[in-house]
């Protein structure tokens, strides 16, 4: 009996290791990763002038490409960063401009209402739909 119980917590015990071994070698490729798409943003930008766009299921990673003074005096880059996205700046969209008169305005109700204590919850679902649908038209 003891003898199933030891090899099993040594079982368990290889179990471990090899679980922090794969965790280590998972987030030392998702770094590798993200150092390449960096890599291959700024050479974008640089060839081409404008910014690389990540798939619209990437929003989490945020990157600012440094100036080139900065980025040669960096010792370690931020690694765990993706290229920001920035639209140009061209024409406004009539669509986003009316979003945003739209924002505006549910914004100064919220105020109106939070002062009178008024009921605010149907202006806050109305200020986050707009938002959404500015964040949708600014992909």
């Amino acid at each position: 009996m003891a003898d199933v119980i030891s090899e099993y917590q040594k079982w368990k015990q290889q179990g471990e290791n090899i679980r922090t071994q794969a965790k280590q070698a998972m987030e030392a490729r998702f770094r590798e990763l993200l150092t390449e798409a960096m890599s291959l943003a700024e050479e974008y930008r640089a060839d081409f002038g404008g910014p690389l766009k990540p798939p619209a299921a990437v929003t989490a990673f945020r990157y600012k490409s440094p100036s080139k003074a900065r980025a040669r005096k960096a010792a370690k880059p931020a690694a765990a960063k993706a290229p920001e996205v920035k639209a140009p700046e061209a024409k406004p969209d009539p669509k986003v401009a009316g979003l945003q008169k739209q924002l505006a305005t549910a914004k100064k109700k919220l105020e109106e209402a939070k002062t009178a204590n008024a009921p605010t919850r149907k202006i806050e679902d109305r200020i986050y739909e707009i938002e959404d649908a500015l964040r949708l038209a600014g992909q």
